[in-house]
């Protein structure tokens, strides 16, 4: 099924889209809660463009509901397509990273899963381009934002 032929205005589409954001956000939310930064977050050093910590709650929100919209319309037009088995793999990785930074305190085994997850978001855009260029797109400010917390991560760690 190509995206021209999946109709996203049916009521059971409109269940999927909602169980998508629902998932994203609601494991995103749930392992962020499990891994809040502590005191050994706050007494890492940083560098100067270290954004402050209300930031991250309004972006990974945003980015999780288009992460979830670009989820449902992969899986609306091909759900066992190469773009959707690259979704579920950044999305774990995604969901990996939090714990094994702030639960682990591995900076460089955090690293090394952010560098994989990066290189996920970026197949994802290239192979979801030609099933569905929206979804291709909802992942690009995604995409930036790893890219800049990959180079935080590293900055972080070759710090400490």
């Amino acid at each position: 099924m190509t995206s021209a032929v999946a109709d996203y205005r049916t009521p059971r589409s409109w269940l999927i889209l909602a169980a998508f954001i629902v998932i994203v956000v609601g494991v995103g939310a749930w392992i962020g809660s499990l891994s809040a930064p502590g005191e050994w977050y706050q007494s890492l050093a940083k560098p100067p463009f270290n954004p402050p910590g209300w930031v991250f709650g309004p972006v990974w929100f945003t980015l999780y509901v288009l992460i979830g919209i670009a989820g449902w319309r992969i899986w609306m037009t091909d759900r066992s397509g190469t773009p959707m088995k690259l979704w579920v793999a950044q999305m774990l990785l995604n969901w990996a990273w939090s714990p094994v930074w702030f639960i682990g305190q591995m900076l460089w085994g955090a690293f090394a899963i952010i560098i994989v997850l990066l290189a996920a978001i970026i197949a994802f855009i290239i192979t979801a381009r030609r099933q569905d260029r929206l979804a291709s797109w909802l992942f690009v400010p995604y995409a930036a934002w790893v890219a800049f917390a990959t180079l935080l991560n590293l900055s972080i760690a070759l710090l400490n």
